[in-house]
């Protein structure tokens, strides 16, 4: 009685029990559950990899930031479940996340495997509407993360600007290719590859070869694997080596047999990524030795807070105690980001409050709406991405340990110190930090295969040349020769300069190889053996090498040493003398000048010397000839009639001079037309070529029959391949025109300066230079001692040596006419000087007549001013006594004189100091026993009748 009543008794509390567990299974199921003090639950799940090191520090740096917040909340507590998953098994990673949600219930997913793991949780969230927090760097823009998968919040920030670090410092240090190696996954190639071949490629480089390594857990022999694969390395030019992404297992391997195989020495460059340089503070000492000289890229955060301090010694604690194997007690960046993580989602949960309705829609709002600074950096989130606005740090792998060299950001470029962003540059070089570079290496790598001893630089050398002053090889085998041939020529000399200009730097070991074709187009062959095209490649090419464009997307060339161009080279035409030639010096206005200037001069002449000259007597018509003949014969200097006028000795001297300059220029022009004269062109232009369907020659061996082809649309042409055949062509009239590049021109004319000349315009180009595979470093230096030999006068001396000037040629066979303006100054200086004479002489005549008339009307009248009167016998007293009656003949009224009124006729002559001498003059006695000099006695005239003219 008493069992069946307990057990009627216990239907009812049976029932009630099992509501009450339904019940609270209910609650459970909710996005936050009541804990038994009656705090609200959020339940976390996390996947990660606890046994590397990155797992480790994540995981104790989220029990922290959990029992820190628990500790803290008096209304919201955080419950993990940890999942341990290696690395590199996204089916797996994706089953437990799945397990995580549907038999767990977690509101929050926390993944910190690689960003491929990531994306495959990623879809599971976007299923069950659960938000995943990955703590991997992004590989894709994150608008287009956002858009695939919604519930998904990176803490990690996109890889593009790390990217964007790795290719600044290779442009920094200008290296034009590179080798990347990454390790793949089950995803295939990494989206980082892109964003860092778009970044290399805006900044002048590229990547020349993919090292793709297999994951590290797919290979049962990583070592031996990864050697083989290594070894592929030594057959690329290139010497820097980008670590793109690689585990810490693969890494070691990797360096390992680098420096096995000896790319870890001299003139190497390995640049590392935030996946190594991020647990090197928790690395073995061999492992950061074997990548000793490597540049790294690392995420920066600050260690002096008193946030990471705190974290610091927690972390310590629990580190020492849960993994005592461990030597390194520093949280790195994963423990800060993962830190970081747990402090997103307790201030999203503690903004959402305990009494509402929270959905994960609403945790996911609230996780992207946090704004904080964080161990890591400031936490901000965008389309569901960190809005990273932290630096990128700089490392360089020394010894055992890693030194910061700087810093960079997109917006400013490398800079030394972040409380001095001010200071920032764009080369690494001017940061002030020594690097120290694989092999220890004085000076910054060439990143690219250097020749040594062992393997010399093979240079091709053009075996036949149309010219060889240029380059000659000598087949002859000589014993004193390195090479058992002869290299000889310009090319071959600036060549020579420039190595003793490099191997101040560094050795240069090279052997020249004697490049031979038959067929034309010897140039393009030998360039196309510096690519990978041809069985035989060189390492450059020394010669006459022309620089084009299509010839630029295959290697590189160095700075040009010679000029460049295309231009027609025809033969003179000998024509006979032209009838009028001798006009041509001048012309038509200089003519015109010289003939108006001569006949004004002429009449200034005339003017002066028609009175005082007695060659200028007789009739006018005399007169006039006389002047013209004597104007004339100042030409030629011929004169001989005497001048008496001060005014025309004046315009004389002027005029002799306008004719010295004159009778000059038309002689030396005159000159050089007779000479030029004859020298004319047989083709004007290239429309004649065409017209006349006429044939031209052209080197074969070089690209200008193509030239002439394509470009300028001839059809008859015909290959020469030596210079000394191009005169013989000429003369047999095989060729009307011959096409050369203007050193060959150059040289070609020196010689048959006499017989041909170039007409038409000029076709430039690129210049002469030397060639190197595309990428080679060693053409930057070659171009600059280039600049160096031409700026110290040594390119010039070999120009010399090789292109002496010719005596025999002018620089010029073109003479033009000479013109007013070359002779209108001296014309002027005439004119002004006659004009001037003429007006001084007119205004003298103007006054004397007018002191004539004035004199015969105060004769007439009997009244002549005693004052000026007197001043005029004064004067003609003293021009007597000083002119010795030279130039004044007094008038006395007596017969055997003319009187004054008859002194202004025209038959009063003046008086030379020649004539003067016949005149007796007064006879003056001296005593001859006389104690004193005698008296002078000077018979003085009747001054009151003295007239006299002066000129």
């Amino acid at each position: 009685m008493r069992s069946q009543y307990l057990c009627k008794a216990s239907k009812p509390c049976c029932l009630f029990f099992l509501l009450l567990i339904f019940f609270l299974l209910f609650l459970s199921y909710g996005s936050t559950t009541a804990a038994a003090d009656g705090k609200s639950t959020t339940i976390i799940g996390v996947v990660i990899d606890e046994d590397s090191r990155a797992g480790k520090e994540q995981k104790i740096a989220i029990k922290i930031a959990a029992q820190n917040f628990n500790n803290n909340s008096t209304n919201h507590e955080l419950t993990f479940h940890f999942r341990n998953i290696s690395s590199g098994n996204p089916l797996q990673t994706a089953t437990t996340a799945d397990q995580l949600i549907t038999a767990e219930k977690v509101q929050v997913l926390i993944v910190s495997q690689t960003w491929q793991e990531a994306a495959i949780v990623a879809d599971v969230g976007n299923r069950a509407q659960v938000p995943v927090v990955s703590l991997a760097s992004s590989e894709i823009s994150p608008t287009l993360t956002h858009v695939r998968w919604p519930f998904l919040i990176q803490m990690a920030s996109n890889s593009s600007k790390e990217m964007e670090s790795v290719a600044a410092i290779v442009h920094s240090y200008k290296w034009k290719k590179v080798v990347v190696i990454y390790e793949d996954d089950a995803c295939g190639d990494p989206g980082t590859l892109a964003v860092l071949s778009q970044a290399l490629n805006g900044n002048g480089s590229e990547i020349e070869y993919n090292l793709v390594l297999p994951p590290y857990y797919s290979s049962s022999n990583p070592q031996g694997f990864i050697g083989d694969e290594v070894v592929k390395l030594l057959s690329r030019k290139s010497r820097v080596y980008i670590v793109l992404k690689s585990s810490v297992r693969m890494a070691r391997h990797l360096f390992r047999e680098a420096k096995r195989i000896g790319l870890m020495g001299a003139d190497s460059v390995w640049i590392v990524t935030d996946s190594i340089t991020s647990v090197l503070d928790s690395s073995d000492p061999s492992f950061v030795t074997s990548m000793g000289g490597a540049i790294g890229t690392k995420s920066y955060y600050s260690e002096e807070t008193s946030s990471f301090k705190e974290l610091k010694t927690q972390f310590r604690e629990i580190m020492k105690s849960d993994y005592p194997e461990e030597d390194n007690l520093v949280p790195g960046v994963h423990a800060l980001r993962a830190y970081d993580s747990i402090m997103a989602i307790s201030q999203a949960v503690t903004r959402l409050g305990s009494h509402e309705n929270t959905t994960s829609k609403t945790l996911l709002k609230g996780i992207l709406s946090s704004k904080f600074l964080g161990l890591s950096g400031k936490i901000s989130f965008s389309d569901g991405s960190l809005m990273d606005s932290s630096n990128i740090g700089i490392i360089n792998v020394v010894g055992k340990s890693y030194k910061e060299l700087g810093f960079w950001l997109p917006e400013l470029g490398f800079f030394k110190n972040v409380d001095q962003i001010s200071n920032f540059t764009h080369s690494m070089q001017k940061l002030g930090g020594v690097v120290t570079w694989p092999g220890d290496l004085s000076r910054v790598p060439k990143g690219w295969t250097m020749p040594s001893d062992a393997k010399k630089m093979r240079i091709g050398v053009p075996g036949r040349t149309a010219f060889e002053k240029f380059v000659k090889v000598d087949e002859t085998v000589d014993d004193n020769s390195k090479y058992g041939k002869k290299y000889s020529g310009f090319c071959i000399d600036v060549f020579f300069e420039v190595k003793n200009i490099l191997e101040k730097s560094y050795p240069l070991p090279y052997e020249f190889i004697t490049f031979n074709e038959d067929s034309d187009g010897l140039y393009d062959d030998l360039v196309l053996g510096l690519t990978d095209q041809r069985n035989e490649s060189f390492d450059a090419v020394v010669g006459d090498i022309t620089i084009l464009a299509n010839r630029s997307k295959y290697v590189e060339f160095t700075q040009p040493f010679a000029e460049s161009g295309l231009s027609m080279m025809v033969q003179y035409k000998h024509e006979p003398s032209k009838a009028w030639l001798f006009l041509k010096p001048f012309s038509p206005n200089m003519w015109l000048a010289t003939f108006g200037i001569l006949f004004y001069t002429m009449f200034i002449v005339w003017s002066f010397e028609r009175k005082s000259n007695p060659e200028f007597e007789g009739p006018f018509r005399d007169q006039l000839v006389m002047a013209l003949w004597f104007t004339f014969s100042t030409m030629f200097f011929a004169h001989r009639e005497k001048v008496y006028s001060n005014f025309t000795k004046m315009v004389v001297v002027v005029w002799l001079f306008v004719v010295l300059v004159l009778t000059s220029s038309y002689t030396a022009s005159l000159s050089s037309m007779l000479t030029v004269q004859r020298l004319e062109p047989k083709v004007k232009d290239i429309e004649t070529i065409n017209k006349t369907n006429a044939v031209v020659g052209c080197d074969g061996d070089s690209f200008v029959k193509d030239y002439l082809t394509n470009v300028l649309g001839l059809k008859h042409i015909k290959t020469i391949r030596n210079q000394t055949d191009y005169p013989s062509e000429f003369e047999k009239g095989n060729i009307a025109a011959a096409f050369l590049e203007l050193p060959y021109q150059k040289v070609f004319m020196q010689e048959y300066c006499n017989q041909y000349t170039t007409v038409g315009p000029t076709y430039r180009f690129g210049g002469l230079g030397f060639a190197f595979q595309k990428g080679s470093p060693i053409a930057r230096d070659v171009s600059e001692a280039i600049l160096i030999i031409s700026e110290n006068g040594v390119l010039k001396g070999l120009e010399r040596k090789w292109f002496p000037s010719s005596k025999n040629c002018s620089a010029s066979t073109n003479t033009d006419s000479l013109t007013i303006e070359s002779f209108w100054g001296i014309y002027l200086i005439s004119g002004v000087t006659s004009t001037v004479c003429l007006l001084i002489f007119i205004a003298k005549v103007l006054v004397l007549r007018v002191n004539k008339d004035q004199n015969q009307r105060n004769q007439e009248s009997g009244d002549i001013p005693t004052e000026e009167g007197n001043w005029r016998k004064a004067t003609a007293l003293v021009r007597y006594i000083r002119n010795n009656n030279n130039r004044i003949s007094p008038v006395r009224r007596t017969p055997s004189f003319y009187r004054g009124e008859e002194m202004g006729s025209s038959r009063w002559e003046l008086v030379s100091p020649s004539e003067a001498r016949g005149i007796r003059q007064p006879e003056i006695r001296i005593p001859e026993h006389s104690s004193r000099p005698p008296d002078i006695q000077i018979p003085i005239p009747n001054l009151d009748s003295i007239v006299y003219y002066e000129e």
